[in-house]
């Protein structure tokens, strides 16, 4: 370890590369929900039936750039952390920030990946019979939850609030000579 606390030192370029790099993949993760937002909300808003199910058949197409982002973010979130007087965690904006993105990551492995999938048999079906299918409504609140998620960590990153953790607290000697403490 570092003198100031820092697990491991980088040079100033290469934290400006990391930082660089976790910017990126996450304004990019914020644009591919809102994508994601566009196309389900067209989807559930329009009347015609080739604009839903070109909307919804197009929704996988968006798992491996969001699951890339997000691992992306999560991996150089996590470098800067090791890497910066902020440490992993050290400050508590820090631990919500990555707590956001580790359940974020997760849940568009678990939830929206196979959603995307159900997305687009059902756009599938729709394009060839005419009826849908499937109650796709709950489409809405992945891009909705991911984006809120991803703003508020931005906002963190910036406003920096909270401080440090609360460390556990060490009892205090008691008061009085070694012979009138109770053991």
């Amino acid at each position: 370890m570092a003198s100031n606390g820092v697990p491991w030192r980088v040079r100033p370029i290469t934290r400006k590369a990391m930082l660089g790099v976790h910017i990126v993949t996450a304004g990019a993760w914020i644009g591919i929900d809102v994508i994601l937002g566009v196309l389900v909300f067209t989807a559930l808003w329009t009347a015609d039936a080739g604009t839903v199910a070109a909307a919804y058949q197009v929704l996988p197409m968006l798992f491996w750039p969001v699951l890339v982002m997000a691992l992306g973010c999560l991996i150089s979130g996590v470098a800067l952390g090791l890497s910066s007087r902020w440490g992993l965690l050290r400050y508590r904006w820090v631990i919500t920030k990555l707590a956001l993105a580790l359940t974020l990551t997760v849940l568009v492995v678990l939830l929206l990946g196979p959603s995307l999938d159900e997305a687009a048999a059902a756009g599938q079906r729709l394009a060839e019979t005419g009826a849908l299918g499937a109650e796709l409504s709950g489409l809405i609140y992945p891009p909705i939850v991911s984006t809120t998620a991803l703003l508020l960590a931005t906002a963190l990153a910036v406003a920096k609030p909270w401080g440090l953790r609360r460390r556990a607290s060490v009892p205090a000697p008691a008061a009085g000579r070694p012979s009138e403490r109770v053991r």
